[in-house]
C-alpha cells in the first residue's frame, strides 16, 4: 500500500525518532518574523495532515483497535494476506515487540506529537487558538499512545532532538493530558468539526475520566463516581449546545459528503475529494472483492457472532443507500452495512445491457459472501467466506485517484450519549439534557429508536447490554478494543481468536527499535 505523506508531515516524523537525531537548528537561518504567522499556520496544517498516517484507513490503529477484537478478522486467504502472520499474530493476541503495525502506530504517534508540538516554539508566532489547536492535536495523539502503550515520550517546545524524549507513563501521562485540554478548551472555537473544536475537547475529556481506573489498573479498574460525574456535565455541555443532531440516514456520518451532512459529527480528519486525503478509502479498499466497483483487495470480514448482536430490523445492520459520489444502484442492492449474500454489479446500466449483473469470483463462482470463516482459509471458496462491513460508503468519484472524499470520523453524538450512559450505570448522577432522558435506558433508547436506526427499544439496560450497543454503534470506529478492556471483556474469548489471553496484551509492547534509542522508555511487563 503506498502512502504519499506531506512534506511537513514527513519532517515531523523524521525529526521524532530518535534514531535520526536530526538537528532542529536546520532554521537558523531564518528570522522570526520570516517565519511568522503563516508559517504556524502552515505548520499546524502539517500537524493535522500527520494525524492521517497512524489513524485513517485499516492500519496501525485502526489495525490494533479492531483486528484484536471480536469486531473484525483478517483472514489468511490461500497465499493472500499471510504478510508474515501479523494479522494472525494480531487477532490470537500473540505479538511482539517487532510487530510492524504496533512499531508504525508508535513512531507515527509520536510524528503527530512532535509536529504540534513544533507549532508552539515561540519564533513562530502562532496566534493564542492556532496554540489552543496545536496542544489539543498533541493531547489527542498523547491519549491514544497512553492507551495503546502506556508510555508518552515528548519533548518541549524547540527541544533538540539529540536529547533523548522525555517519558510520561500511566496515570502521570492521564493527568498531563487532562490538564493541558482544560487548559485549551476556552481558547478553542466552536467549530469546524474537522478542526480542534470545544466540543472535541470535552469529549477528549470524557474518554480520560471514563477510562482513569482503566490506566491506573488494566487488569481490574475501578471507577470513581467524581470521574463519572465530570463525564456527565461534559456529555450534558455538548448536547446543550445544539450544535448535534441525529443525522437523517445512519451513514450519512461516514458518506463521501459527510462533512455537510454528518450532522452528528463532532470531531473528524478532513479529506477533499479529488484533492487531498489520508488511506480512508482501504476501510472498503480492503474489504472489497477484485471483482467489486470499487475494486477492492478481497480481506478482512466481521465476525458472525458480532453480525447476530444486531436485529433484523436495525438501519445499522445493513441498507441500500443512495448517496453523493455513490452508485447508480438501479436494482436497489444493499450497499452499505454489513455485505453478505450473492453480490451485484451497483452501476448496472452500463454492464450487461442495463440487466442486473451477478458478481463472480475469480473461478466464476457465485460471488456471494458467507457467514463462516476461518481465521487460515484454503479451500476453493476462500474469496467468499465472511461477511463484509462497510462503513464507510465507496466514494465511486474519486476512488481511483485514492483522495476520497470521506472525513474521517472520531468522535459523534451517540458516543456522547452512550458515555453518558455508562457514566450513570457507574455510578453518576443522571441529569436531564436535551430530549434524551436522564436514565441510562432513555439514553440508549433515545438512540436505538431514532429513525435513522429502527433498531427499536429495550426494555432494560445494565452494563452488558450497554456495552453491546457501542458495539452496534461503533463498529469499526476504533472503539471496540479500549471498550472491550474496559469491560473486562479483552482477555477472551474471542471467536477465532483465543479462549482466554496472558493480561500482559491489554497494553502493547514498546516497538524494539524505540527501545535501542531512548534509554527512557522501558518495556512493559511481560515482553
Amino acid at each position: 500500500m503506498k502512502k504519499i505523506l506531506s512534506a511537513a508531515a514527513m519532517l515531523a516524523l523524521l525529526q521524532l525518532a530518535d534514531s535520526c537525531k536530526i538537528n532542529e537548528e536546520f532554521q537558523a537561518g531564518l528570522t522570526p518574523s520570516q517565519l511568522g504567522t503563516s508559517n504556524a499556520s502552515s505548520l499546524l496544517d502539517g500537524a493535522y495532515n500527520a494525524m492521517r498516517s497512524p489513524f485513517q484507513g485499516a492500519t496501525q490503529i485502526f489495525a490494533m483497535s479492531e483486528v484484536t477484537t471480536d469486531e473484525r478478522l483478517m483472514p489468511t486467504r490461500a497465499g493472500d494476506w499471510d504478510d508474515n502472520g501479523k494479522w494472525r499474530a494480531l487477532h490470537l493476541h500473540n505479538w511482539d515487540a517487532n510487530h510492524p503495525e504496533i512499531r508504525d502506530a508508535f513512531a507515527n504517534l509520536g510524528g503527530v506529537i512532535f509536529a504540534a508540538t513544533d507549532v508552539l516554539r515561540p519564533e513562530f508566532g502562532a496566534s493564542a487558538q492556532q496554540q489552543a489547536e496545536a496542544r489539543f492535536v498533541r493531547a489527542f495523539a498523547m491519549y491514544w499512545t497512553l492507551d495503546l502503550y502506556d508510555q508518552v515520550p515528548y519533548r518541549e517546545p524547540g527541544e533538540l532532538v539529540v536529547n533523548n524524549a522525555k517519558v510520561r507513563k500511566g496515570t502521570e501521562a492521564l493527568d498531563y493530558i487532562i490538564s493541558e485540554v482544560n487548559a485549551v478548551l476556552a481558547t478553542l472555537p466552536d467549530a469546524p468539526v474537522y478542526r480542534a473544536n470545544k466540543d472535541a475537547a470535552r469529549c477528549l475529556l470524557m474518554k480520560c475520566y471514563l477510562n482513569r481506573g482503566v490506566y491506573a489498573n488494566r487488569n481490574a479498574p475501578t471507577f470513581a463516581a467524581a470521574d463519572m460525574n465530570q463525564v456527565i456535565t461534559l456529555a450534558d455541555q455538548i448536547i446543550n449546545s445544539g450544535r448535534y443532531k441525529f443525522a437523517a440516514n445512519y451513514f450519512d456520518n461516514f458518506a463521501p459528503d459527510n462533512t455537510s451532512i454528518g450532522t452528528e459529527n463532532i470531531f473528524t480528519e478532513l479529506n477533499v475529494g479529488g484533492v487531498s486525503s489520508g488511506a480512508q478509502y482501504d476501510l472498503w479498499r480492503f474489504i472489497s472483492h477484485y471483482n467489486m466497483t470499487p475494486q477492492g483487495y478481497n480481506g478482512p470480514c466481521a465476525l458472525p457472532t458480532f453480525y447476530d448482536t444486531f436485529g433484523a430490523d436495525d438501519l445499522r445492520r445493513g441498507q441500500v443507500y443512495s448517496y453523493k459520489n455513490g452508485p447508480s444502484n438501479p436494482f436497489k442492492h444493499q450497499n452499505v452495512g454489513f455485505l453478505i449474500g450473492q453480490q451485484y454489479y451497483l452501476n448496472g446500466t452500463t454492464k450487461r445491457g442495463g440487466l442486473d449483473s451477478a458478481l463472480v469470483d475469480r473461478t466464476g463462482a457465485p460471488l456471494a459472501f458467507t457467514r463462516d470463516v476461518k481465521i487460515i482459509e484454503t479451500g476453493a471458496n476462500l474469496e467468499v467466506t465472511g461477511i463484509r462491513p462497510m462503513k464507510y460508503p465507496p466514494d465511486f468519484t474519486n476512488n481511483s485517484a485514492g483522495a476520497i472524499d470521506n472525513d474521517m470520523v472520531h468522535f459523534r453524538l451517540p458516543d456522547v450519549l452512550l458515555m453518558k450512559a455508562e457514566a450513570i450505570l457507574r455510578g453518576g448522577t443522571g441529569t436531564t439534557a436535551g430530549t434524551y432522558g436522564s436514565t441510562a435506558l432513555a439514553l440508549v433508547n433515545s438512540i436505538r429508536t431514532d429513525a435513522s436506526r429502527n433498531a427499536g427499544a429495550l426494555a432494560t439496560v445494565d452494563l452488558n447490554t450497554l456495552y453491546a450497543e457501542r458495539g452496534r454503534e461503533l463498529y469499526l470506529e476504533n472503539w471496540r478494543r479500549q471498550d472491550m478492556v474496559r469491560f473486562g471483556k479483552f482477555l477472551g474469548p474471542i471467536e477465532q481468536g483465543p479462549t482466554s489471553s496472558d493480561p500482559k496484551y491489554l497494553i502493547f509492547p514498546i516497538p524494539n527499535q524505540q527501545l535501542a534509542v531512548n534509554p527512557n522508555l522501558t518495556q512493559n511487563p511481560g515482553y
